[in-house]
């Protein structure tokens, strides 16, 4: 767990006192959906959509002290934490870690004489809520079209098509290691205009408008914004119906494309894998 503090969960494996993690976890599996069904004059219905649902995880956690001031300062630590927002992390052990953001929602009551009496250890389970049912990837993942190879190479993974001098056109090989669509943000440099991203499935994200040498675009497709690299919103000039698509698990395939571009001219495509479950 992490936040303006970072709490380990396993240093009492590690240095015999301080916070542990215990067997008993819940909620790390797959999150609960709401599934919408159309009931006509019919037997039976027919699905519509399904909604992932927030998470709740239960979390049984020890704390071990060497004397009855450590463990009240250890107890207000943890509830200073738990008073906010916090950040879940889970560690592979292999450099890459997966994380949701939680609230406390309950738990973090104890029976006096079982779970502690006071002095040097306390057990007790965590309710934590998080909003966003996937757990995210440290490793983020990014690929390039245009730019001078003078100034950044490009990725193994990316084909780079000169159509002509004055536009940029690349397919770019996306690698989504999760097991849920991932949401890319879209970094787009001038001089250029007519800035277009298309899925593998055909789905289209079309901007209209002009960047002047160095100016820039981000399109965030998880927040559904447009702003230039002053912060100003310059999603007025998308296209009609844009699709905000994602990048779905496992390789596939996109194409970005820029008009008028010139060598400084580049689209950066970048996200972070996401998973329904981690254990």
């Amino acid at each position: 767990m992490s936040g303006a503090d970072v709490i380990d969960l396993n240093e009492i494996d590690d240095k015999g006192v301080g916070f542990q993690a215990k067997t008993g976890a819940t909620g790390m599996g797959l999150p609960p959906v709401s599934v919408q069904w159309l009931e006509g004059a019919g037997d039976g219905a027919t699905y519509r959509a399904t909604r992932v649902q927030s998470r709740t995880i239960d979390l049984p956690i020890e704390i071990l002290a060497n004397d009855r001031v450590e463990l009240q300062a250890q107890l207000s630590r943890l509830a200073i934490m738990l008073a906010g927002g916090c950040t879940l992390v889970l560690d592979e052990g292999t450099g890459v870690t997966w994380s949701t953001e939680v609230h406390r929602t309950g738990g973090g009551e104890y029976t006096y004489g079982s779970d502690t009496i006071g002095e040097r250890e306390f057990s007790t389970v965590l309710t934590l809520t998080a909003g966003d049912p996937y757990f995210t990837s440290s490793e983020q993942q990014v690929r390039y079209v245009g730019g001078s190879t003078a100034t950044a190479a490009f990725l193994s993974s990316l084909a780079n098509v000169k159509v002509a001098p004055s536009q940029a056109i690349g397919e770019i090989t996306l690698s989504n290691s999760g097991d849920a669509p991932a949401y890319p943000v879209w970094e787009v440099t001038g001089p250029g205009d007519h800035f277009v991203a298309t899925s593998s499935t055909g789905e289209t994200l079309k901007w209209n408008g002009t960047l002047t040498a160095g100016q820039k675009l981000v399109v965030d497709t998880r927040k559904g914004t447009v702003v230039d690299g002053t912060g100003a919103n310059r999603y007025d000039l998308l296209d009609t119906a844009p699709r905000f698509w994602t990048v779905r698990p496992g390789t596939s395939t996109a194409v970005a494309s820029l008009l008028n571009t010139t060598t400084a001219s580049r689209i950066t495509c970048s996200w972070y894998p996401r998973k329904w479950m981690v254990v």
